[in-house]
Parts: structure tokens; sequence; C-alpha cells
């Protein structure tokens, strides 16, 4: 019985997707088998300049298609980090890319819809097998840096799927 459960789990195509804190949550619990996708909005996660500290884990992000989005004015979490975390993860996995919004802050209030319509069409393209807005396979092809420093242009998404 536990094999059929096992199975079923296997086919399914589950997201996790968090904010702030909820991002760091998602990103750890990605190492699920059901786990294909994973979105992180503003990630908090520990400062990474103390060398005896562990650096947040990423082999088990491998496999998983991997979208990362951070204000650059954010001042409670440095975006600087979760660049480092893109940058580590997208050594073993090469489905991860990141986008900045500029001039946003840690709630990244200022590009909702615009975060909305990105996060949408990556979870869309990921689970569903639709196809990616041309900013976001632009992203997930572009070698590091350029992938994992995608600008979030205003407006994004008022075009997609229509």
């Amino acid at each position: 019985m536990g094999g059929g459960r096992e199975r079923a789990a296997a086919r399914r195509r589950i997201a996790l997707a968090g904010a702030r804190s909820g991002a760091r949550a998602a990103l750890r619990a990605a190492g699920h088998e059901a786990v294909t996708t994973v979105l992180a909005l503003a990630p908090r996660l520990p400062e990474d300049d103390d060398p005896a500290a562990e650096p947040e884990p990423v082999r088990h992000l491998a496999g998983r298609h991997v979208l990362l989005v951070h204000g650059t004015d954010d001042r409670r979490t440095d975006p600087e980090i979760s660049f480092r975390l893109a940058e580590r993860a997208k050594k073993a996995n090469r489905d991860v890319c990141r986008f900045e919004a500029h001039t946003d802050g840690h709630s990244l209030r200022r590009y909702r819809s615009e975060i909305l319509a990105l996060s949408c069409d990556f979870a869309l393209g990921s689970l569903c097998g639709l196809p990616y807005a041309r900013t976001v396979e632009d992203a997930l092809a572009a070698p590091p840096p350029l992938g994992l420093r995608m600008p979030l242009a205003a407006g994004f998404g008022e075009t997609l799927r229509e």
C-alpha cells in the first residue's frame, strides 16, 4: 500500500511559494520528492558574513524549478544574500532564475502586479508545461550573473496570455 502512495506522490507536481520568512521555509522544504517548483519572494535569509556559519543548503533544489524575486532596496534582508544563494543553486541546477524589483523594498509593494504575473507565469510553465514568458525563458537560459539579476520591468504581465 505504501508503494502506491509513493507512486501517486511522484505523479503530483507541487509548488511551494512563500514571501519573506515563508520564502525561506519554501526553499528549505523543497527537498520533498513531490515538490517540483519553488517561488521565493524576498526570502529572509540569515546573514552569511560569519565564516563559521553554514551556508543555506541548495543541493536539494537540484531538479526543481526555482524563482527568486528580491527588491533592490530591501533594508531587512540584504538582496545580495539571495543573489549568492541563487548563484550557488544555479551551479547545481540550470532551472534557477532570480528577478530584481528595482527600488522596491522588503514588502515588494511597488511591483505587486508584476510579481503576481511573473509568479503565475512561472508556476503555469513549471507545473503545467505552458510556455514561459520570453523574460522568464531568457532568465533561465542566461548564465550567471545575468539570469540571476534580471530586472523586473514595470508593466510585466500586462499582455501575458491574452
